[in-house]
């Protein structure tokens, strides 16, 4: 609905009450009538001039306003119904005077328009309405996708229903009991009655013992079941999303949603805010009249206190070591989470989005089996010891957690993955054509600008130029982690995003300059993301990266660890690894950016004479260093984000341009 200016507000509920007043009035006239006649047909009278009432003031005020908003419309309804309620509740009483129902008022009137409004102003403040529809129904449709997400955990969480139901019973029938105790106690003799009422109240002291100790165990196991559910629903949404995604998302966003949101969605459906008052206000109450009513029956209460004393502290041992391996193991599972998302690069590159979260869904299982202990203990606890457990919960802050989450979920990747070609044969033709790209952290800054650039199958081509001209950008877009804004990259003629996503990831292999290595072995690191790979396979690539002889020498072998981040390993060598993690895939087209930041010139030379030596393979190198690059079929110098000059070496060099400018600008350095 529009905004309502404010004049046409204040005369809109000035007629509304005019109206009303000549409608009280008007009843006023009426009610002697209606005075004698029996009970039922009074309060049809009564109900039916409230049902007139509202619907007048309704047209009322939506001929004023254009339209009735929700907020006016509960208003009118409970000032309108207001007189007959108390009519309705005075009659079935049988309260003879009765100064607000038929015979009403001026104070009657203004009474029931106070409470009205009072009640609205609570509920809008408890309550908010929103005017957009999608946001009004957004808190409920959360709360609906976290009870649905909690379906394998129905069973648990019915049983822990019924137990709270038992509790609350008999909670209510101890103090229905503790009355009747208190009733004896004053007498002078004890009749038979009051050791039955002692009876039954233990008996239903155990029940709530029971009930309470095993809802508050299941609806903690069923929470810790969910989150480990939901973080690796979370984890995996996380690595499919495309790499500009990352470069707008802070780390310790996606970590908080992976801890913190999980865990306050968990709470939406399981802890209960309104248990929580209940039952402390229940705890108070009775304590503070047992102690004014009798202080025996208090102290007998606690007399259990020194045996529970003795229960907590073994039960704290317990604890207390669980909790150590719990957060020991969470540890684990945030290392592995945070190693993988810096590296999301490289499991992209080799298609191990759903190997990576296997990999963290088994650190998750792993807590969650710690948890399940705790909460088995927890609830052993409970039965032997009565104890109300207190749990903090803000329901606004859950459902907004779940926002957050549900946010990526349901996030589509910006780079689309629905290509499904996936040829036999593919010789490793590129072409860019007519590429336009900005990052979207800069988005006022162009890279490529009208960029046309071939790559011939079996080739080996050479990208030379100043830092930040767009180089590492065509190896970026080669690999489909961003999408051109104009243009199109043709592989074999055929566009990039029409090739299925994980025979694209295979085919075209890229190893960076700064490359990724993961905890576990050489070999681990080399057939990363293969299922099936051979140890032959490993070997053979390892020898293509003139990675074999220093691996061989390592005290283990292929089996030897890296450590975190390849952490055991020389520069050199993780660059190595990574070339022959590249090279085990057989790609068709294969991308080297700045792998003369890691290696000696030696080996550089080594690897790039074996690659370019493999003529059915489209060779990419991104380069600082030319002296390794004479070899090139193709030599492109790139500046400003175009295509300056491009040739062999030989031919740059009789240009006499950029590219020779370069060669003796170097040379210069290297004779000072």
């Amino acid at each position: 609905m529009a905004t309502i200016s404010v004049p046409r507000q204040v005369f809109a509920w000035i007629l509304a009450i005019c109206v009303d007043t000549c409608l009280v009035y008007a009843t006023v006239a009426l009610a002697p009538l209606e005075s004698t006649r029996e009970t039922d047909t009074r309060l049809g009278f009564v109900w039916v001039l409230a049902l007139l009432r509202c619907l007048a003031l309704a047209a009322v005020t939506a001929a004023a306003l254009g339209g009735l908003p929700p907020a006016p419309a509960r208003l009118l309804a409970a000032h309108s119904a207001l007189p007959a309620v108390l009519e309705t509740g005075a009659l079935a009483l049988r309260l003879d005077d009765n100064r607000c129902g038929v015979m009403a008022d001026a104070r009657c009137w203004l009474m029931c328009a106070g409470a009205s409004l009072a009640a609205a102003l609570f509920w809008e403040v408890a309550v908010p309405d929103f005017q957009d529809k999608e946001k009004r129904n957004k808190p409920r449709v959360l709360f609906m996708r976290v009870v649905r997400l909690y379906k394998p955990d129905y069973p648990v969480m019915f049983a822990a229903f019924l137990f709270l139901t038992v509790a609350v019973v008999c909670q209510m029938a101890i103090q229905f009991y503790t009355g009747k105790i208190i009733d004896h106690l004053r007498g002078p003799d004890l009749p038979s009655e009051f050791f039955s009422a002692i009876l039954l109240m233990g008996l239903y002291s155990l029940g709530s013992s029971v009930g309470t100790g095993c809802r508050g165990g299941l609806f903690t196991w069923a929470r810790s079941s969910f989150m480990c559910r939901v973080n690796g629903k979370l984890f995996e949404a996380l690595t499919k999303q495309e790499v500009a995604f990352f470069d707008t998302v802070k780390t310790g966003e996606m970590t908080s949603r992976l801890s913190k949101d999980t865990s306050l969605m968990g709470d939406t459906a399981c802890l209960n805010i309104n248990v929580l008052l209940r039952n402390l206000i229940k705890t108070v109450a009775i304590l503070a009249l047992m102690l004014q009513l009798s202080w025996k029956l208090t102290f007998l209460v606690l007399m259990e206190v020194p045996v529970t004393g003795l229960i907590q502290n073994i039960y704290n041992m317990h604890e207390q070591r669980l909790k150590v391996a719990i957060q020991d193991s969470v540890a684990v599972a945030s290392e592995t989470a945070n190693e993988i998302i810096l590296g999301i690069r490289t499991v992209r590159s080799f298609s191990a989005e759903k190997h990576e979260a296997r990999h963290y869904g088994n650190r998750l299982l792993d807590t969650h089996n710690l948890k399940a202990q705790r909460d088995t203990g927890r609830i052993v606890y409970l039965l032997l010891h009565r104890a109300l457990i207190y749990i903090s919960c803000n329901m606004v802050n859950s459902v907004g957690a779940a926002a957050k989450v549900f946010e990526y979920l349901d996030r589509e990747p910006q780079v689309s993955t629905k290509g499904e070609q996936a040829p036999n044969q593919l010789k490793g033709h590129v072409v860019f054509r007519h590429l336009n790209f900005v990052y979207p952290t800069r988005p006022n800054v162009p890279v490529l600008q009208d960029f046309s650039l071939e790559l011939k199958a079996g080739q080996m081509t050479a990208l030379v130029g100043p830092s930040g001209e767009g180089k590492s950008t065509c190896a970026s877009l080669l690999k489909r982690w961003y999408e051109p804004m104009d243009g199109q990259i043709l592989l074999d003629d055929a566009p990039l995003e029409s090739y299925d996503h994980r025979f694209l990831s295979k085919k075209i292999a890229l190893v960076s300059q700064e490359p990724v290595l993961f905890s576990g072995t050489v070999r681990h690191n080399i057939a990363y993301g293969i299922d099936d790979c051979s140890m032959d396979a490993v070997q053979e690539a390892a020898r293509q990266a003139n990675a074999h002889d220093f691996i061989t020498q390592l005290e283990k072998g292929y089996d030897t660890e890296v450590g975190e981040g390849g952490s055991l390993l020389s520069k050199s060598e993780r660059q190595r690894i990574a070339i022959a993690r590249a090279m085990v895939r057989q790609p068709q087209v294969l991308i080297l950016d700045e792998i003369t930041s890691s290696l000696d010139e030696h080996s550089e030379n080594k690897v790039l004479h074996t690659l370019a030596s493999r003529c059915n393979q489209t060779l990419l190198v991104i380069a600082h260093r030319l002296k390794t690059i004479e070899i090139a079929d193709q030599i492109v110098v790139i500046g400003g984000g175009k295509v300056q000059e491009q040739g062999t070496h030989r031919e740059l060099l009789d240009k006499k341009g950029s590219y020779c400018k370069m060669r003796n600008k170097l040379a210069t350095r290297g004779s000072d």
